[in-house]
């Protein structure tokens, strides 16, 4: 051992040592940062911090994909060491590959992760394989990670609609929509289970499992029934074996609250005007449920001295948008002005419908309609033709006014009497009455006219006898043709006025005769006719002589 003499010695040992020491810690910070000349964490003078990047999977694969789609998966790049590591480049050796996010370079803080999101676009319906490298300034150098994936030309299973939103239903009611599955693959589909959730909706017209070939398509109905006020939400979820194997469609619907039963009357007032004494006048009422729920009707009553009401039964229900029609009538017993009230009771919000009635009893005269004559004889006509004749109405005791006229056999009908029609005291209105058979034999009608007299129906008895039509025929006669080889002849047949019109052949075949007979001729027509003769060649002469104006009875 070597004795230190004095201070000065003892201050030069003390450099030397201290100059050694710092050498030795600069060797050992240039390890940890280049890993080479053999130096490590511990040697020369202690440890020191180390950075080590680690990738959180070897391998990365991304499975099919259609192709030019795009298909992203993550990878967890972390530093597990002591000191700060900088990621400078990441490299993939194919571009159908590409890192997405984080931007580079990144620094990692000891212990600190990142997030690498890596994408795959294939073009073809191949194999694709790459390696992406990760280069840092780690210790452990660059790291790599081996990607995989195929594309395909395989479609995903199409929904549509992709989301359903009802908007409102009322409360107690249902709203439905239909969901069209496709299946644009080359091949089969299995659909393992559709489901629905969320309050009030439900799906039907479709049974799982069910197998969709190849281009074609499905469907089935989702119904969305509020039972509450209020916005709700669910999902129908469709699973099958197809690249989307679980397809979600978002629903969603407001339930409304249900429009309380209201009550409204059309006309709003009843008023019968003048209405004779111990006569009647009727007027028709309708209520309507304009509200949302049913109502009840319990009771219909009027007031007013003359005012009944009837058409209706209580009690009865109207649903929502419904109505009922019945009939109030005013039957005055006495001279002089009345009023009263139609009143509905119901379950509606305005559970107490009101609707004024008014009339005045007048004892001025009343009138008469007679018709003449009693019975209007048609005659006989022929079938397919139309006779007519006339009669008269004539008023009585006070003007009288004709509301309708009408026969109970569309073969007798009326004409000539415009509706209404008022006929003056003491005055008449004639009319035609037009009787048109259609097949033979006797015929017979009423005629009802209906008017304010007293009686209001005023009847006469119609009758008619419709006659066969006349049948004619045309006898035709020719000399056979003096030429050889004729092997029939044509007949033809033009209308005549003046002059013969244009000629049309009427023989469907040829006749080899020298007779023919025109049964197809009209009553009252008067016709030309002519032949030619036709050879065995097919070749036709001309017209033989026409004769002319050959008339057809009219019956």
């Amino acid at each position: 051992m070597k004795v230190m003499r004095n201070d000065r010695e003892r201050k030069a040992v003390i450099e030397k040592i201290g100059r050694a020491t710092s050498v030795a810690l600069v060797l050992t910070t240039l390890a940890a940062f280049t890993g080479c000349m053999g130096f490590s964490q511990s040697g020369g003078g202690g440890g020191q911090d180390v950075g080590n990047l680690v990738l959180g999977s070897a391998t990365l694969d991304f499975g099919n994909v259609t192709t030019n789609t795009t298909k992203t998966l993550t990878v967890t790049a972390s530093n597990s060491g002591s000191k700060t590591v900088n990621v400078s480049s990441a490299s993939i050796s194919t571009k159908y590959f590409a890192i997405t996010s984080p931007s580079l370079p990144l620094s990692l803080a000891a212990g600190q992760s990142a997030t690498l999101s890596i994408s795959f676009t294939p073009n073809a319906a191949t194999n694709f394989s790459a390696t992406l490298s990760v280069a840092s300034d780690a210790s452990d150098g660059t790291q790599t990670l081996a990607l995989s994936g195929a594309g395909t030309t395989t479609t995903q299973l199409q929904v549509n609609p992709t989301s359903q939103p009802f908007g409102n239903v009322t409360v107690g009611s249902s709203k439905s929509q239909v969901v069209t599955l496709n299946n644009a693959t080359t091949s089969s589909i299995s659909i393992s289970q559709v489901t629905v959730g969320g309050t009030g909706f439900s799906l039907s017209g479709i049974t799982t499992p069910i197998t969709l070939a190849a281009s074609k398509t499905t469907t089935f109905t989702v119904t969305f029934s509020p039972k509450a006020s209020g916005y709700v939400t669910g999902t129908a979820i469709i699973s099958s074996d197809a690249n989307n194997s679980s397809i979600s469609i978002p629903l969603s619907g407001t339930g409304a609250a249900v429009a309380a039963g209201t009550l409204s009357a059309n006309p709003t007032s009843l008023t019968f005007g003048n209405v004779n004494v111990s006569s009647t006048g009727s007027l028709s009422e309708t209520i309507t449920n304009t509200g949302g729920s049913s109502v009840s009707v319990t009771q219909v009553g009027v007031s007013g001295t003359g005012f009944s009401v009837s058409g209706i039964t209580t009690p009865a229900t109207l649903n929502a948008g419904q109505s009922a029609t019945f009939t109030v009538t005013f039957a005055p017993g006495a001279a002089g002005a009345a009023s009263g009230n139609l009143t509905v009771i119901s379950t509606a919000s305005n559970s107490t419908l009101t609707v004024p009635v008014s009339g005045t009893g007048v004892t001025s005269a009343v009138g008469q309609l007679s018709v003449s004559p009693g019975t209007l004889a048609l005659g006989n006509v022929t079938v397919g033709s139309s006779g007519t004749a006339n009669g008269t109405v004539t008023a009585s005791g006070a003007a009288v006014t004709v509301t309708a006229a009408s026969t109970n056999n569309s073969v007798f009908t009326i004409g000539g009497f415009s509706l209404p029609h008022t006929i003056a005291a003491g005055q008449s209105a004639s009319f035609t009455i037009t009787f048109s058979p259609t097949v033979a034999g006797s015929a017979g009608a009423t005629l009802t006219f209906t008017s304010n007299a007293q009686p209001s129906s005023t009847t006469e008895s119609l009758t008619g006898t419709g006659a066969a039509a006349a049948t004619h025929s045309v006898a035709l006669s020719w000399n056979a043709s003096t030429s050889s080889n004729i092997s029939g002849y044509n007949v033809y047949r033009a209308p005549y006025s003046s002059s013969c019109g244009s000629f049309s052949k009427i023989n469907s075949l040829l006749d080899t005769g020298t007779l023919y007979t025109d049964s197809s001729v009209k009553n009252g027509s008067s016709y030309c006719y002519a032949t030619t003769a036709v050879d065995t060649s097919n070749d036709e002469s001309g017209y033989s002589n026409i004769v002319s104006n050959v008339q057809i009875p009219a019956q």
